[in-house]
């Protein structure tokens, strides 16, 4: 494990004491998850799942808005599903990212007639842009009204480098989240240089938006350094993994890795440093094979001294 510490100072308005840290994964849903054994044989219905996880965790990351926006009665059956205090990260839809999106991930009355299969925001009609926020934004009402939005990661692609157009294009994307906590995950390696990274971790403290810390894999092209900085009032860590796969193997095998003992109890220490430095801090396991971020997860929140137990959403 290696990871880099700024001194900075704290962010804008932080607390002078360890803020409340939250402990989850990243994925409640996927089949490798369902097939695995975690869940009880007799919990198999998706709001069952949901109600069992968030009986054992306080927070999830949302990955599947990622890829399609989720009908407003979606979140709403996630409110229902979850207890009062249990927090929702939801990935901001791919389009709105910069990323090669198919047009069937679209609403079917939004999607554009003829034209590639996958397509990019700027190829957009008029309006269309605007409408597919609308729709983003009415999903996440819910759970937001219910006081279970943590924040909207804004996850960019290993392509955005560090620029001024992209910068603003970061803070446009931030105002139309607004007034939600945005969270941004910046994977091209120019953002972290030793001339670049104080200018980063700025620009992201002055715009109030929380920078995403990854613990990943290094020295391959892809990879960004875990850099333990709050910039805003919330602080987000994603939990990779390290699996020898990283560059070569297929989802499973690029996230397949169980920490260590030792590990964790490293980034335990680690991580109450980053609580002193913010508000909130919110932990997510992404090494998403089987149950192994669900395992990990409750060994990393034992250490930090985070309860795992928690009453269910309603009475049985």
């Amino acid at each position: 494990m290696c990871s880099q510490r700024l001194p900075i100072g704290p962010a804008r308005g932080a607390l002078n004491y360890m803020g409340v840290v939250k402990v989850g994964t990243s994925s409640w849903a996927d089949q490798q998850l369902v097939r695995s054994g975690w869940y009880p044989r007799a919990v198999n219905t998706p709001a069952g799942r949901l109600g069992w996880y968030a009986e054992r965790f306080g927070l999830v990351e949302v990955d599947t808005s990622y890829y399609a926006i989720p009908l407003p009665e979606t979140a709403e059956g996630w409110v229902a599903a979850t207890p009062p205090g249990f927090t929702f990260d939801v990935k901001a839809f791919s389009l709105f990212t910069g990323h090669h999106t198919p047009v069937a991930a679209l609403p079917r009355d939004l999607r554009p007639a003829g034209g590639p299969s996958r397509i990019r925001w700027r190829d957009l009609p008029a309006g269309t842009y605007d409408k597919l926020w609308d729709r983003f934004r009415a999903a996440l009402a819910p759970i937001a009204a219910a006081d279970r939005l943590g924040a909207v990661l804004l996850q960019f692609p290993p392509w955005l480098s560090r620029s001024a157009a992209a910068k603003r294009r970061i803070v446009e994307l931030a105002r139309r989240c607004r007034p939600w906590r945005v969270g941004v995950e910046l994977r091209h390696s120019s953002w972290f240089t030793e001339d670049a990274v104080v200018d980063t971790v700025a620009f992201l403290r002055e715009q109030g938006l929380t920078y995403v810390c990854v613990d990943m894999p290094q020295g391959h092209v892809s990879s960004v350094p875990p850099i333990l900085v709050a910039t805003a009032d919330l602080a987000v860590i994603r939990f990779h993994g390290h699996s020898t796969d990283w560059e070569s193997g297929d989802k499973q095998d690029r996230f397949r890795y169980a920490y260590g003992e030792e590990e964790l109890r490293r980034w335990s220490v680690l991580l109450t440093e980053l609580a002193d430095q913010c508000a909130e801090l919110h932990v997510l396991m992404n090494n998403c094979c089987g149950g192994q971020a669900q395992r990990d997860a409750a060994r990393l929140a034992g250490l930090l001294g985070v309860d795992v137990t928690r009453a269910p959403a309603t009475a049985p």
